[in-house]
């Protein structure tokens, strides 16, 4: 679904705190917060994580699962996979 640190970039590439994050998804400052502290896939009852999907998506941010092409031009971020090295 959504891992702690693609709630962070999307907060970094629209340039806003948690806090209004928690605003645009309809959700507490500490909901959050817990997210956001997750180890990988963020952990949350159903209707807040598909809250803060739809604010993210509202806002512009493409969500970008493994092994799937982004769709769509414009900014983002990914994580490139491991190298053998």
């Amino acid at each position: 679904m959504i891992t702690a640190a693609q709630m962070r970039a999307a907060r970094a590439l629209l340039g806003i705190d948690q806090r209004r994050l928690a605003a645009l998804s309809n959700l507490s400052l500490p909901t959050i917060q817990r997210m956001e502290a997750s180890e990988g896939v963020v952990r949350g009852n159903v209707d807040s994580l598909m809250k803060l999907v739809g604010a993210l998506g509202s806002a512009g941010i493409e969500l970008i699962g493994d092994n799937q092409p982004s769709t769509a031009g414009g900014r983002g971020v990914r994580l490139a996979p491991n190298q053998p090295g």
